[in-house]
């Protein structure tokens, strides 16, 4: 065996010097042949150069030029394209620098519209209207501390009820229509969050809320699961009883009273706690980024609404004190509307099962009408709810078995947004334009920013579900009348009425100066004034010596007059829950876009997925 080993293939490993056959030599031949070829090519002339050249002038040529490898370029050139390139980059360098730097001038914003400056106002009404230690960003100089003893000093309660918001001119605390105010700011914010930042107010609007439901969770035992009572109300109103001091006999500033201010309360009063529940439940949903506070105030709606179910009556039953200035008709309405609040806030499916059941819906008037229907206020929810569970039929779609019920409510909702128009008469207007849902009564106001914030909020729904109108009849009607209906209200009470006057106090060149209101009305000098020593501050002639800036006053009469006088609260006297409706219809007018938050009313809800229907009964001959 050879030394070299074997191929494995089976051939030999050596290598033989004469191996190569013909065809390879000739092969071979020609590849030098090409090689030559290649090497005897022309010279460019460059290149001749370098090679003709002497010894010293070999470099000197080879300077003037620069090989890049595949190009070989002139030095000078070379070098004026890198500094070109340097420079440009330089320039760009520099530019971008000054762009950063330099500040930015943004196009200026437009003026506010008058819909957020009146928004402004109406909210400075609320902190005129504390109860209890005033913070120190109130920004109202002449009010200060009161009513730091209430609770406390009725010996039949013994516990503090300090805070809350006083009612209207007076330093009344009734829980049941600041509960609706509170529902009411929440759900303008729910829907207008991002308005309400763009006006500077979102903060504040919170504050708001937050002052009102945490007075309303000191009203009863929040932190229990079962209740017996509530303390309804502090302070009396009534006169009947001859020169007893109260809060309506005497005309003292909130700060200097010293009378006794009794506490009322109810061990039966369903409307009362289920507006209170709905006050909670809404609130949990505008605080629902602080999850304990929140959940506080889930819980609390909660035991309310346990309340309310459990011990049925009406709280101003039997001629209490509330039911001469609060009377509630119904508590029904209460259960549908605080029911459809009470399902956004937790999700649980009972509370909407309870809301869409047509026995209840019956119960609260949804289907006989009658000459206040389409008129939402601290006594009646039922239009509210109803544009509320429309929501939720637009945007879910939550199908069986609550569609049928939310289908009714859907169209009776826009009855209702029909009943607005003016074109088919449902209620009678003044001849200034002012819609008359109080039929002619005193006090109109209050009912009609109500009704231009449903009607604005509405036509926003419709809007964002793709929805381009609504028909009353054969007659159909783009979504955007609504909102033209809510504009002429607002703006008869922002000054465009007869009497060219704003009804907004502090908005506009006129508007009342002498508003039905103890605090605005007397002089912050350092005299204390006793019960009767306040009078002639009531029955003074001038103006009020501080403007309670924001407030809404009554309003005029059904034939557009106004009498701005002190002593007839008919005409000047403010309210919490109007002021409500007014900042709710306010923010959902103003700003440049349109629109509501689709989504944060239903962060509690989860995702629906719709139990079929029953299958049909069999089929028999």
């Amino acid at each position: 065996m050879s030394m070299y080993g074997r191929d494995p293939w089976g051939g030999p490993l050596e290598i033989h010097a004469d191996s190569a056959t013909d065809d390879d030599r000739s092969r071979n031949l020609d590849l030098d042949r090409a090689a030559l070829s290649m090497t005897s090519r022309q010279l460019d002339e460059t290149q001749q150069s370098w090679l003709l050249a002497g010894p010293g002038d070999q470099g000197k040529k080879k300077k003037k030029y620069v090989d890049l490898g595949c190009l070989i370029v002139s030095r000078k050139l070379f070098l004026w394209s890198l500094g070109a390139v340097v420079a440009a980059a330089a320039l760009a360098g520099l530019i971008t620098l000054i762009v950063k730097t330099v500040p930015r001038h943004h196009r200026p914003r437009p003026p506010p519209d008058d819909y957020t400056l009146a928004l402004h106002k109406a909210l400075m009404f609320f902190n005129a209207q504390r109860s209890g230690p005033i913070p120190k960003h109130n920004n109202v100089s002449w009010r200060g501390n009161s009513g730091m003893k209430d609770g406390i000093s009725d010996p039949s309660y013994g516990k503090s009820l300090v805070g809350g918001f006083y009612d209207a001119g007076d330093a009344i605390k009734f829980n049941f229509p600041a509960s609706f105010a509170m529902t009411m700011l929440s759900w303008s914010v729910i829907e207008y969050s991002a308005k309400y930042d763009a006006a500077g107010e979102l903060g504040h609007v919170k504050e708001i809320i937050k002052w009102g439901v945490d007075y309303l969770l000191k009203t009863f035992n929040s932190s229990a699961e079962t209740i017996d009572r509530i303390a309804t109300q502090v302070g009396q109103g009534a006169t009947s009883g001859g020169a007893n001091p109260n809060d309506h006999y005497c005309w003292t500033r909130p700060e200097d009273i010293d009378y006794p201010r009794p506490v009322y309360e109810c061990h039966s009063c369903s409307d009362l706690a289920a507006e209170m529940a709905a006050a909670l439940a809404a609130a949990s949903i505008v605080f629902k980024d602080n999850r304990a506070y929140s959940q506080k105030l889930v819980h609390g709606a909660a035991t309310l609404w346990k309340f309310s179910r459990n011990q049925r009556g009406r709280y101003s039953e039997g001629g209490s004190d509330a039911s001469i200035f609060y009377n509630s008709t119904s508590y029904w309405d209460e259960f549908v509307w605080g029911g459809a609040w009470m399902y956004l806030a937790t999700g649980n499916a009972s509370y909407l099962q309870l809301s869409t059941h047509p026995k209840l819906a019956k119960h609260a008037g949804a289907f006989w009408g009658g000459p206040d229907y389409g008129v939402l206020s601290w006594d009646n929810k039922l239009t509210g709810a109803q544009v509320l569970l429309s929501r939720l039929r637009l945007f879910l779609s939550p199908g069986y078995p609550y569609e049928e019920m939310l289908r009714t409510f859907h169209n009776q909702t826009g009855i209702v947004m029909c009943s607005y128009l003016p074109v088919f008469n449902s209620f009678n207007r003044t001849k200034g334009g002012l819609i008359q849902l109080n039929h002619g009564r005193p006090q109109p106001l209050q009912y009609v920013v109500n009704v231009a914030f449903l009607a604005s909020v509405y036509s926003d729904y419709l809007e964002a579900s793709d929805t381009p109108g609504w028909y009353c009849g054969p007659n159909f009607f783009p979504a955007g009348v609504l909102r033209d209906f809510a504009r002429t209200q607002i703006d008869y009470i922002l000054g465009k009425n007869p009497q060219k006057m704003s009804y907004v106090v502090g908005f506009g060149k006129r508007y009342p100066k002498h508003v039905h209101h103890r605090g605005a009305s007397i002089p912050k000098n350092g005299v204390k004034y006793s019960c009767k020593g306040g009078w002639k501050w009531r029955d003074t002639k001038k103006p009020n010596p501080n403007t309670i800036f924001g407030a809404m006053v009554a309003g005029p009469d059904r034939q557009d007059g106004f009498r701005d006088v002190r002593t007839n609260y008919n005409y000047t006297e403010p309210t919490l829950a109007g002021n409500a409706g007014l900042v709710a219809a306010l923010v959902s007018l103003s700003g440049e876009s349109t629109g509501v938050d689709k989504n944060t009313m239903f962060s509690a809800v989860p995702p629906m997925s719709p139990t079929p229907p029953p299958p049909p009964a069999p089929w028999r001959p």
